[in-house]
């Protein structure tokens, strides 16, 4: 039996994060949620540590089992890694 993830909706991070990723235009990625998907479905460098830290942050801070202000410090340091730091 799969367990669902109760998700908290309105988690934002003071302040949000930017990242470029690829050719694209800068992002506002503003909580744990909006990281989670840009790591999941757009992210250029999947095999790093701080990849797998931030999903995993992301995912604690989104199921209410982790520190927002973490996800976002572990989301910074992947994007630092991967060079979409903007």
């Amino acid at each position: 039996m799969e367990k669902a993830i109760d998700i908290g909706f309105h988690m934002n991070w003071k302040p949000p994060v930017y990242v470029r990723i690829g050719d694209g235009m800068r992002e506002r990625i503003e909580g744990p949620d909006a990281a989670l998907a840009a790591l999941l479905h757009r992210w250029p460098l999947t095999h790093s540590r701080e990849f797998g830290v931030a999903k995993r942050r992301c995912v604690d801070a989104i199921a209410r089992r982790g520190s927002v202000e973490g996800a976002r410090r572990a989301f910074m340091e992947a994007a630092l890694a991967a060079g979409v730091f903007a």
